[in-house]
């Protein structure tokens, strides 16, 4: 529905239309980390430092599983950092935020931020010594079948992906520009719906990554005995009728993310908007109840 290009009034298509993922980007990071979680080259309760060990030391140490679930006390963006456009590194943006000292005492709170997952990806890369991208290609994307899931590389033209905008009084304008690499496994990864909703429903069928590591990722985890309805990449709690669902939301320059899996109604719902945060989360979950009840009925 709508437009890719308001301009060339180029309309959006789920199978052709690439956009920003956004924050939709860390289930599929997950899904890579997993791998080495299941291959044994990585292990949820190892302290980060056991793979970077020239990270700046904090007080206290941290584990994989505490950066995968926000509970590590890394720090969120400041100011102008959620539009960043300098070419980064993946080890080069660490600058921005390694010498902040931590919110709190890990495993003590959560914290969501993107930050968690760029120190994953770096972690990744020092196990496997293939660029991030490389190795999610070769281990998620391309055994899953999704071909137009990959990074977002500023000055390539492609004809299918979305322009981006942002919501003014009396209509849109060109979002600013930004260059998203340095964070590709915590919201840098251009997909269609296709691609996510495909993404979805191997998941769904366990063709992603051995259940039992997949198992923990969607398992809620808990600080002081309560639930942070977050897992490990992967947002994990109810909706407003009690439907257990799984995925993630997600928002950037230019775009606004639903992922969302139901597994005891066997749906996966996803919806990419190329326009930063609409305001119409409202009418979308009323749109994924309006699908649920359809499939209750069938």
């Amino acid at each position: 529905w709508g437009y890719a290009d308001l301009e060339r009034r180029i309309p959006m298509h789920p199978v052709h239309t690439l956009t920003r993922a956004a924050s939709a980007s860390k289930p599929i990071a997950a899904i890579a980390l997993g791998k080495l979680i299941a291959s044994g080259q990585m292990g949820w309760d190892d302290s980060f430092y056991d793979y970077v060990p020239d990270f700046p030391k904090k007080e206290q140490d941290f584990t994989i599983r505490q950066l995968a679930g926000h509970t590590a006390g890394i720090r969120g963006y400041r100011g102008k950092e959620y539009a960043q456009n300098q070419p980064l590194t993946i080890r080069d943006s660490l600058d921005i935020f390694k010498k902040d000292p931590l919110l709190f005492e890990p495993g003590t709170s959560f914290h969501y931020n993107s930050y968690d997952w760029v120190m994953l990806s770096l972690a990744m890369e020092e196990v496997t010594g293939l660029p991030f991208e490389s190795f999610v290609e070769s281990e998620v994307l391309k055994p899953l079948g999704l071909k137009n899931t990959k990074p977002e590389i500023p000055g390539i033209t492609d004809p299918h992906v979305a322009q981006f905008y942002t919501c003014i009084r009396d209509g849109f304008k060109k979002a600013t520009p930004v260059d998203n690499r340095y964070k590709l496994a915590g919201g840098g990864f251009l997909t269609t719906a296709d691609d996510l909703a495909r993404f979805g429903q191997a998941c769904l069928e366990g063709r992603a990554l051995e259940r039992e590591v997949l198992n923990e990722i969607l398992q809620a985890q808990k600080v002081a005995g309560q639930s942070t309805y977050y897992g490990l990449g992967w947002e994990v709690s109810e909706d407003d009728k009690g439907r257990p669902y799984c995925g993630h939301r997600g928002s950037s320059v230019g775009a606004y993310t639903n992922f969302y899996l139901y597994p005891e109604q066997d749906t996966v719902f996803v919806a990419l908007i190329n326009c930063t945060d609409p305001g119409i989360q409202e009418e979308l979950n009323r749109i994924i109840d309006h699908i649920l009840k359809l499939d209750d009925v069938a």
